[in-house]
């Protein structure tokens, strides 16, 4: 898609006017298949999170608060209202970390927007080429969003951007769905600036309640545009303005990339796929550890100390206090701990779920390579972040010999990303143990959603 010259008017306003023209049959098709396949690992991200013991208890609730509904949630035998639906299922697919990621914006757009979307096309009986240009809306407003925060400052504040921003993709996406004018878009907007929440406290004890942040923003996204639709108004001036969001949750916001480049390239398309189950500040840690196990066929028992290279914005994520970091106390601590990641990484030759389990976390080994790692902020990584998350890594190893390396795109990230059949095998890999039918039809059958009529064909598959 292309802009032309937006006319004078509020963020939203301009933001709502873009994303209501988003047509499917207009995108181009590398837009379109990259939204498939975003939709095809949230999926399957979701799937796997539905077994997770954070899940079953906001299913519970949904349940009960939303009734009887036209709604999956993904993982059970049940449906229930939309609005529910959409925190039950966003919840479960934020649990194992592996929901796709942003690096500008340090935060998971699609485990807000596709919950919501994928639950209101049900719901509404929507086509599903519908709900993908909601989809694509929502990741749009999302990622924008998030830009314009700074997720550094953010995160100093203790917000979690995914939540902040997340209920406005969400919102963007509904409204889409339920049919809003811009008029409506922009005024859903404004109601979910009252409605912006996520706090980072799980930090402090391994909590699940970072697991529900988004989840909630799906539930507000919708109560929003429902708001909206129903003739409730809400402030057009919701992120510049003057008691807006960019002012009230962080000390260094930029207005202006609220529309930066607004239809130069959709945002769809900045967003990495997570080879890994943990906090994305490990990616490129984990990707250096395993570099150096590899080349140098380096063991566990070989290893003095292991010295880790952190972006300054993640470093109060996965790197300090040191101490809390090195005495990861749930899988929760354990997502957000770089020592464990290290460590893991060097033991178990992988990042993925299989190693973020209470079993590995009480392995011997694990706790005392992590009693052993080190982290530090390296000024060296800053120079280009946001827009870059590099990392660094040396294994000091009991010869004396030190092995360094440095990677400046993890694994995943649009330059250096997943394959679509390792895409598929990561969807089989987390999806069969839910699933009564075959897991790599199912992907198939996503990755061509948009010749079907319904959506609900493919919702009944994800029911036990």
């Amino acid at each position: 898609m292309t802009s032309t010259s937006a006319p004078p008017g509020t963020a939203a306003e301009l933001l709502a006017g873009f994303c209501a023209a988003i047509k499917w049959a207009q995108l181009d098709e590398d837009v379109k298949a990259r939204t498939r396949e975003l939709l095809l690992d949230l999926i399957g991200v979701a799937l796997a999170g539905s077994r997770q013991p954070s899940s079953p208890p906001a299913a519970t609730v949904a349940f009960d608060l939303g009734g009887v509904g036209n709604a999956t949630v993904i993982g059970t035998n049940q449906k229930t209202s939309a609005v529910w639906a959409a925190m039950a299922n966003g919840t479960a697919a934020h649990a194992v970390e592996l929901d796709d990621v942003t690096t500008e914006s340090s935060l998971h757009p699609g485990v807000a927007v596709i919950p919501t979307a994928l639950s209101l096309a049900e719901e509404t009986q929507t086509t599903p080429a519908r709900m993908l240009e909601a989809i694509v809306a929502g990741y749009e407003v999302t990622m924008r969003v998030g830009n314009a925060l700074n997720p550094a400052s953010a995160y100093a504040r203790g917000f979690h951007p995914t939540g902040v921003a997340g209920v406005f993709g969400a919102t963007m996406a509904a409204g889409r769905l339920l049919g809003l004018n811009p008029d409506q878009l922009s005024s859903a907007l404004g109601i979910a600036g009252t409605l912006a929440s996520g706090s980072l406290e799980y930090l402090a004890s391994g909590a699940w309640t970072k697991r529900l942040n988004p989840g909630w923003a799906g539930h507000a996204g919708i109560t929003a545009a429902h708001l909206a639709r129903s003739g409730f108004s809400g402030p057009k001036s919701v992120f510049e303005g003057r008691l807006g969001l960019l002012h009230a949750y962080s000390d260094a916001a930029d207005p202006d990339r609220l529309l930066a480049d607004l239809g130069r390239q959709l945002q769809v398309m900045r967003v990495s796929i997570k080879p890994y189950a943990c906090c994305r500040y490990n990616h490129g840690l984990i990707d250096c550890v395993l570099r150096l196990s590899r080349e140098h066929h380096v063991q566990p028992i070989d290893v003095e100390r292991i010295r880790l290279g952190v972006l300054t914005g993640g470093a109060l994520l996965v790197a300090e206090p040191i101490e809390q970091k090195r005495t990861p106390r749930s899988v929760v601590d354990a997502q957000f701990s770089a020592p464990y990641a290290a460590a893991a990484a060097l033991v178990y030759a992988t990042g993925g779920i299989d190693a973020y389990t209470p079993d590995k976390l009480a392995d011997p080994t694990i706790r005392e390579l992590m009693a052993r790692t080190e982290c530090y902020r390296d000024a060296t990584l800053d120079a280009n972040y946001p827009r870059l998350w590099p990392a660094a890594a040396e294994i000091h190893l009991r010869d004396g010999r030190v092995l360094a390396t440095r990677i400046e795109h993890a694994s995943g990230e649009p330059e250096n990303p997943v394959p679509r059949a390792a895409l598929v095998d990561k969807f089989v890999s987390l999806a069969a143990e839910s699933l009564s039918e075959d897991p790599a039809a199912i992907a198939q059958r996503i990755l061509t959603i948009d010749t079907e009529p319904d959506i609900r064909g493919l919702t009944a598959a994800l029911r036990r």
